[in-house]
Formats: C-alpha cells, sequence, structure tokens
C-alpha cells in the first residue's frame, strides 16, 4: 500500500538528475509511483534549515486556509508565479495588491487583481496551473471560486472568526501565523495539534507559518528574498 500524498512536503536538498541503479525488482513494481506534475511552492525553511514545498498543483482539488497577514500570502502568491503558475486574486481591498501585480510584469500578466464575486474562469490545466487567492475578510462570501484540477484556492484569514472551523474543516491544508491565546485553543482543536503546539502559536515570530495537512505539521520561517524584501517590505503578520 502506497502511503497518501501530502501537500505539505519538505525537502532534503534540490531536485535534478539521479544516477545510478537503473533496474527494479519486479516485487517492488506495485510500490512504484510516478508523481507527474507535482510541482511545488517553497514555504520556506524548517527548523534544520531544510526548504518545505507546498504541492499547490495537481489534478486533485486543493483547498488552502491561511489565517494570517496578507503579506504572506503576498509571498506566496509571488512564488507561485516563479513556479510557473498564474495568480488570480479576489479582494475587498484591491489597493493592497495592485502594486504588487504590476510590479510581475508580464503580458498578459500572471498575476489578476478582481473585485469580490467577480474571478473570471481561469482555464487551469496541468500546463497552466492556477492560484486563486481570496482576500476577503474574516466572513468571506460563500460565492466563491472552487478548486478543481491544476486550480487551488487559498483562502486568507486575518484571524479564526465564525467561518474559520468550516474552512478549515475542508482544507487539504492550512497555514497558521502569530494568533492570540483563546484562537490558538480554538484552531489547536480543530487541526488536532499537540497542546505544545498549540500553545506555542501565541510566540511565533512575524515570518513564521505552521503548516498542517492530513497527519503532519511543520514550523515553516518564510525567509524573503531580497527581492520580495524589495516588493513587499519586512515580515509582518498585522496588516
Amino acid at each position: 500500500m502506497t502511503a497518501p500524498v501530502t501537500p505539505l512536503r519538505a525537502v532534503r536538498g534540490l531536485f535534478g538528475p539521479r544516477r545510478g541503479r537503473h533496474t527494479l525488482p519486479v516485487e517492488r513494481f506495485a510500490a512504484l509511483r510516478l508523481p507527474v506534475g507535482d510541482d511545488g511552492v517553497v514555504a520556506g525553511g524548517d527548523a534544520d534549515g531544510q526548504p518545505v514545498v507546498l504541492g499547490l498543483f495537481g489534478p486533485a482539488a486543493l483547498d488552502v486556509v491561511l489565517v494570517g497577514g496578507v503579506w504572506t500570502a503576498q509571498v506566496l502568491a509571488l512564488r507561485a508565479v516563479g513556479a510557473g503558475a498564474r495568480v488570480a486574486v479576489e479582494t475587498a481591498r484591491p489597493q493592497a495588491w495592485a502594486a504588487l501585480a504590476r510590479s510581475v510584469g508580464g503580458d498578459p500578466s500572471p498575476m489578476t487583481v478582481y473585485g469580490v464575486g467577480r474571478v473570471a474562469p481561469q482555464g487551469a490545466s496541468v500546463s497552466a496551473p492556477v492560484l486563486v487567492v481570496r482576500d476577503c475578510g474574516v466572513r468571506p462570501p460563500r460565492g466563491r471560486p472552487a478548486a478543481g484540477p491544476w486550480q487551488s484556492v487559498l483562502t486568507l484569514l486575518p484571524f479564526p472568526g465564525p467561518a474559520a472551523p468550516r474552512l478549515v474543516e475542508r482544507a487539504g491544508l492550512v497555514g497558521v501565523q502569530r494568533v492570540a491565546p483563546d484562537e490558538a485553543a480554538v484552531l489547536g482543536r480543530a487541526l488536532r495539534l499537540p497542546d505544545g503546539t498549540a500553545r506555542a502559536l501565541p510566540r511565533l515570530g512575524e515570518d513564521m507559518v505552521l503548516w498542517c495537512a492530513p497527519g503532519h505539521h511543520a514550523l515553516v520561517a518564510v525567509r524573503p528574498t531580497d527581492i520580495e524584501t524589495g516588493l513587499l517590505g519586512e515580515p509582518r503578520r498585522l496588516d
């Protein structure tokens, strides 16, 4: 039986040409898996300094929830563009995203900003994956762009409001930045976090995110590049 694929992966080193053995015993064929299109977005580094990759794009629909700040969502959007994806931003505060979309450039631009409820069909495909970022406040409307093959939806919540339990339960990947102690307790129960991990959430640094997938979680430092800092400023949890 093969292990389930998780959208949260710790990567040891860089992918590249593999050398060495080119044969496989017959009895091992049942365990062989070929990850087609398993492209990811680097979320940052773990406690050992190794990169952590979010597998945002694939043939299965993926809903992502980020309880955190717009700075972190924008870093992920930039990195998704860098990984070859298009980004559609649905937002009630277009002024927070317009300058970033212009800075990305391109014709047509790989990042487009829409008003709430106005996201056009994106036509995602294996060769043109899409990340839809929903920055619609603590109560995002239910009429929303749907995740689908090669199109993931990231919902940004500034803090865990009334809609958070429903969104977290449905999500395949959840990121949590610094929250208040009572909010940490609510999220800890919803995500089935160890008590110590939940209690640490109110003390996270400005660029720290706890990423959680079913059966796995990792504390990640975003580690912005010089270009990202130049465009977005220093890491900040609050907008």
